[in-house]
């Protein structure tokens, strides 16, 4: 358990590193060019979060407390451990904002003034959750080998797609009240944040739960159609009715 709680922690700096840092360095070099700056951001994430799924598959690689409840409800992990990895997701994620920022001569911590707010911004923030938790439950219970190119692939298209530029984590919604950048959040924002990714979480656990058990008790049921209804006959009680 000890390299699981060190891996989550790790994997979730290097994250927020790369979220803080890829906004900083693309302000530097173009502070006037958003779309492209939001692009590269959405690259350098997509990227690092690929590696960092592979990196700690073999010990743990949740790096969002949505994702430890969900396995957690799904008896894949016990629920005394939930709390010690929510609180080393939200260390680690902070770790990694005061390392980028200090990577780029910033104070080491600061605290955010920018204003994410209003129920668009809630509403995103629910569909995001709720859309990357459907793919970690569909993708692991049918077709696994695809689970870290979908989740990269959904959170690069949903930093588009949702006008909250797709948080979908409380560690990383925590974290980001500890930069001045761009990335960051006011701290009277988070909890609305938080609230409607659990929200979005929770909702997706109950209708992509009852989606993938569906679908097993529906194959479970075409089997059983094709069982005869009664026992064949051996090879022995055939040729013993042909003589």
């Amino acid at each position: 358990m000890g390299k699981k709680l060190v891996s989550e922690f790790l994997g979730t700096a290097f994250l927020l590193a790369t979220v803080i840092g890829s906004g900083l360095l693309v302000n530097n070099i173009d502070a006037s060019n958003q779309s492209i700056n939001l692009l590269c951001v959405a690259i350098a994430v997509g990227g690092m979060l690929y590696a960092l799924i592979i990196m700690f598959e073999a010990h743990s690689n949740h790096f969002n407390p949505i994702v430890t409840l969900l396995t957690a409800t799904q008896g894949n992990m016990s629920w005394k451990w939930v709390m010690p990895f929510m609180a080393v997701q939200i260390l680690g994620a902070v770790a990694g904002v005061v390392s980028a920022n200090v990577m780029f001569e910033l104070a080491p911590i600061s605290v955010a003034t920018a204003a994410r707010t209003g129920y668009g911004q809630w509403i995103a923030e629910l569909f995001a959750t709720f859309g990357l938790i459907g793919v970690v439950m569909t993708t692991a219970k049918h077709k696994p080998v695809c689970g870290p190119q979908a989740v990269v692939l959904y959170i690069v298209g949903a930093i588009f797609a949702t006008s909250s530029t797709c948080f979908a984590n409380p560690a990383v919604t925590i974290a980001r009240i500890f930069t001045e950048s761009g990335a960051g959040i006011r701290a009277c924002d988070v909890p609305a944040f938080v609230v409607f990714q659990l929200i979005g979480g929770f909702a997706a656990i109950l209708l992509f739960g009852w989606l993938n058990e569906s679908k097993a008790k529906a194959k479970s049921a075409k089997e059983a159609e094709i069982v005869p209804i009664l026992p064949l006959p051996t090879q022995r009680e055939l040729s013993s009715a042909l003589n």
